[in-house]
């Protein structure tokens, strides 16, 4: 099992660690506590550097596994053994521009279904790039004018962004927590993890995210394209 240390603190770039399994054939390392985000939610995964034993491992793919979160080396130096002491570090740049984006998605989100109620039906995400689609019928120039305008307003609002751990029963008391179109919250997790932009948005989130809407940048959306008769796709770009 691995202590998920990105979910109540984003911001972590180095970590220390202990080697808890190897995967040979896979190259992978397991660690009884990690900062990697493992990817999920339409965020990739991070990468950057794992150091056992004065060995500096490249981390090129993040996995999580059941509660385990695998870390895929490059290279090819020997792979340390179990219970070795390990520090992790972030690429740093590459997660931050992540948290920018997810955040925007996330004001994206919340800008539409509070202004038009329409659910989400996809989104995927790169660094300062991403997409999301909405249950629309309809979709045109002057829309998506309307909606980059209010979603940059949201940012000049400088409203924080508060995470929090809840217990299954507690957060499904909170009206409209899943913005999806399908429920995608496995059947057996006890604790939820919600993310709420104060006075925007407010959803069952796994991701990583910056502390305030003011740190996103400005927000453009750069295409929009119709994907099914109540399926609109919008893409932005963050500046």
């Amino acid at each position: 099992m691995t202590e998920l240390l990105y979910q109540t603190d984003s911001y972590l770039q180095a970590f220390d660690a202990t080697v808890s399994a190897v995967d040979a054939a896979q190259r992978a390392v397991a660690l009884d506590r990690s900062a990697f985000y493992p990817g999920g939610g339409g965020q990739p995964h991070d990468t950057g550097t794992l150091t056992v034993s004065g060995v500096a491992y490249p981390v090129v793919r993040v996995q999580k596994t059941g509660d385990t979160v695998l870390h895929f080396v490059g290279g090819d130096a020997p792979l340390p053994v179990s219970g070795g002491a390990a520090r992790g570090e972030i690429d740093w740049a590459r997660r931050h521009q992540l948290m920018r984006t997810h955040t925007a998605m996330h004001i994206l989100c919340g800008v539409i279904f509070r202004d038009y109620g329409a659910q989400v039906t996809g989104g995927n995400m790169e660094p300062l790039k991403g997409r999301m689609d909405f249950e629309f019928e309809t979709l045109h120039k002057d829309f998506v004018q309307e909606v980059e305008a209010a979603v940059n307003r949201e940012v000049a609002q400088a409203r924080p962004v508060r995470v929090s751990i809840l217990p299954r029963a507690e957060a499904f008391q909170i009206p409209d927590l899943i913005r999806t179109k399908i429920n995608l919250l496995p059947e057996g997790i006890a604790q939820v993890r919600v993310v709420e932009i104060i006075g925007l948005d407010l959803q069952a989130d796994g991701g990583t995210h910056v502390r305030n809407t003011a740190e996103v940048g400005r927000i453009r959306v750069v295409d929009y394209k119709s994907k099914g008769k109540i399926n609109k796709r919008i893409y932005v770009e963050v500046a």
